[in-house]
């Protein structure tokens, strides 16, 4: 989990299909020590067609797990265990009404990807998020 450490570049590209549009955002991931764990902290600037830009941040904390990486929400809330050891990681959250389901990409270690796919009620949308290792200043 520690090969994470680090400041990381991020794209993304947010594909909404209740709003049919693409919205895309640029920004950094930092993921810093806590603990035993990581701090993972993420400010974005989002651009959705039309308006303009959004500032964006997240906070998740990854703890070891027997599987992987455990992700939990700011709060220490349960999100998504990142299943480490094999070729196409795939994890799922359920989120009441919506599910949540995202597989990730080490082939191109350090550069890695996510996918999340979104759908119920609320929600309908796909979300491709790259990231690049920045070098230490």
């Amino acid at each position: 989990m520690q090969d994470f450490a680090g400041v990381w570049r991020l794209e993304r590209r947010i594909e909404d299909q209740r709003a049919g549009q693409v919205a895309h955002a640029t920004g950094q991931a930092m993921l810093s020590a806590e603990g035993a764990g990581l701090i993972y902290e993420e400010t974005v600037l989002l651009h959705l067609p039309g308006q303009a830009p959004l500032e964006g941040r997240r906070r998740y904390l990854w703890r070891a797990a027997a599987r992987g990486i455990a992700v939990l929400f700011d709060d220490g809330r349960d999100f998504h265990v990142i299943p480490l050891g094999n070729g196409a990681p795939e994890a799922a959250h359920w989120c009441d009404p919506d599910q949540y389901d995202v597989r990730y990409d080490f082939s191109a270690w350090p550069q890695w990807s996510s996918v999340w796919d979104v759908c119920g009620p609320r929600k309908d949308y796909r979300m491709e998020t790259g990231y690049e290792r920045l070098p230490e200043a």
